[in-house]
């Protein structure tokens, strides 16, 4: 897939600059902000990836990412879909060190192969997660050192296709069948992450979700798990074979009648097989 580097200067009144605060806050609500762009492009197709660069004299660096909708001579317009808080973006140093030869100061650039994977790496190893989720831990309350983000695309953050793949396949984890309401009860009625399931390379221009079957239910653990691999995360099926047998059980929840019924039949078991208990419990008879 063609991959573009487009430079954007801070410094500069005129241009194609966008509103970044306005954008940012669509990126993070919606999952995507289209935004116009300049005319000055070398000619890309559609689905084209556009990675965004700070060229001013004291911002530069590294700091989102879009996908082309439509080219300049139609329009030109730009879903940007990850995009750094000002301040945070990748260091010019640190892209010079991890993909030799990128042509960082020219406006717009197609890009080989090499330097988008590289760019791609360089984006997962120090680029800080923008999404926020329920189960994302408050900041500050752990140390960096204990923290592993993962990766996850704007139809997992979606709400309606949230809640129409979760009326479709139920809450229960797709690969380990964890099921937040069976073990928190009313509090977790409901609950669940989803998980886009068509790899990442396959997102065409044209690609248009369908809830019902790109998109599965999973529990935290397993969806951290499936994005360990990336761009093509494990499938469901994949991490079903990877879990190990020996730590996980196949059970249920007992309910306290069910459990003193257990009780007194191992109870009844053990008198027909040896001598009489004394039952320590004068209320009940076996």
């Amino acid at each position: 897939m063609t991959a573009i580097m487009l430079g954007w200067n801070p410094d500069l009144r005129e241009g194609w600059q966008f509103a970044y605060s306005a954008v940012q806050d669509a990126v993070h609500d919606a999952g995507f902000a289209s935004v116009r762009w300049p005319a000055v492009v070398p000619p890309v197709p559609p689905g084209s990836d556009v990675w965004l660069v700070l060229q001013g004299a004291n911002e530069r660096g590294l700091f989102g990412h879009g996908t082309v909708v439509t080219t300049p001579d139609d329009g030109g317009l730009l879903d940007v879909d990850l995009l750094l808080p000002r301040g945070e973006h990748i260091p010019e140093a640190v892209l010079f060190g991890r993909v030799p030869g990128l042509p960082f100061d020219d406006g717009a650039a197609v890009l080989t192969v090499d330097h988008e994977q590289l760019l791609r790496a360089v984006w997962a190893d120090y680029a800080p997660s923008s999404e926020n989720h329920p189960v994302d831990p408050t900041a500050g309350t752990l140390p960096a050192s204990a923290l592993l983000r993962s990766r996850v695309n704007r139809y997992e953050h979606d709400p309606e296709a949230h809640r129409q793949s979760i009326a479709h396949h139920g809450s229960s984890c797709a690969v380990c069948h964890f099921n937040f309401e069976e073990t928190y009860g009313t509090l977790g009625a409901g609950f669940i992450q989803v998980h886009h399931i068509v790899p990442g390379p396959q997102l065409t221009a044209d690609y248009v979700l369908d809830p019902l079957t790109d998109l599965v239910p999973m529990c935290a653990n397993c969806h951290a798990m499936a994005h360990r691999r990336a761009p093509n995360p494990y499938s469901p099926a994949e991490l079903r074979r990877l879990i190990r047998p020996s730590s996980h059980l196949e059970g249920s929840v007992v309910d306290p009648v069910e459990q003193r019924a257990q009780e007194d039949a191992a109870r009844i078991l053990r008198s027909s097989s040896g001598p009489v208990e004394k039952n320590p419990d004068p209320n009940l008879s076996v």
